[in-house]
């Protein structure tokens, strides 16, 4: 998507691979720290939109994992750089992680760690964790003793040449051009082009000054038929959990990272006979 920003009409059209119905959610009632110390052309911030005026609080993030993840989708992730550019990416992709039972989860069987920590405080804690010893993952915590939600993927609207640059940091020399949907379609991803570092661990999403989330008021409210429901990935060594559906995702969205088949062909049905 360039980098304005366009009113988006989602596609209705219900969807879900889910057994068991997952839609009875209750109503929800400056650190410099740069991640890899790319330079960059600043692209500041054209924002039209007044930051108090449509920042998510404390009581947004205040709800079930399974609702919270729901929730995210469609609403903005921005990141205020350190010399003021904005960087802005809307959410199509989620998945829930419960604690307790979840064998999936980090925080499974109630296990506390120091890496961990952030999937305990309070919802609306942001939980950065490291992959393959490289690679970050940004989680939110949510109700439920050590629940969080994980952020897959993003649709890139604002700040998208400083955020190719960040991802170019990390890939081969020469390597092609990133598309703008290929920007943001990853958990890792995401964190590249929005350079979250892993100090952001443990800080507030409800009141930290480089980084929220926002209400988007250019798009239309999201239908949840046009939210697929699916399992979630790379967690196939998890049992029964792997195939649970707590990935959520917006239907047909080229900034998804994975789509599931199934729940594809199960939506062109429903389509066909709405």
């Amino acid at each position: 998507m360039a980098g304005r920003k366009r009113k988006m009409v989602l596609t209705p059209g219900a969807v879900s691979v889910a057994e068991r119905t997952t839609d009875l959610c209750p109503s929800p009632t400056q650190t410099m720290c740069r991640g890899d110390g790319v330079e960059a052309t600043p692209e500041k911030s054209q924002s039209i939109f007044k930051e108090e005026d449509h920042r998510l609080g404390s009581a947004f993030f205040n709800q079930p994992c399974i609702c919270l993840a729901k929730a995210f989708l469609g609403k903005v992730l921005v990141r205020r750089c350190a010399d003021g550019t904005e960087l802005r990416g809307r959410v199509v992709e989620t998945e829930a992680y419960l604690g307790g039972e979840d064998k999936a989860s980090h925080s499974a069987g109630g296990k506390r760690t120091e890496r961990n920590t952030a999937m305990f405080m309070k919802p609306g804690t942001i939980y950065v964790y490291p992959i393959y010893g490289i690679y970050l993952c940004m989680n939110v915590s949510s109700q439920g003793e050590g629940a969080a939600v994980l952020l897959r993927a993003l649709e890139p609207l604002q700040g998208q040449p400083l955020m190719r640059q960040l991802r170019a940091a990390k890939r081969r020399e020469g390597a092609r051009l990133l598309k703008d949907k290929e920007l943001c379609n990853g958990p890792s991803k995401l964190c590249q082009a929005l350079d979250i570092p892993r100090c952001f661990d443990r800080r507030d999403l409800a009141s930290d000054p480089e980084v929220w989330l926002e209400k988007d008021t250019q798009t239309e409210s999201l239908d949840k038929r046009a939210v697929v429901t699916a399992s979630r990935i790379g967690i196939e060594s998890h049992g029964e959990w792997a195939t649970k559906p707590f990935r959520f995702y917006i239907r047909g969205h080229p900034c998804v990272s994975v789509v599931n088949k199934e729940a594809k062909k199960h939506s062109e049905w429903q389509s066909s006979n709405s």
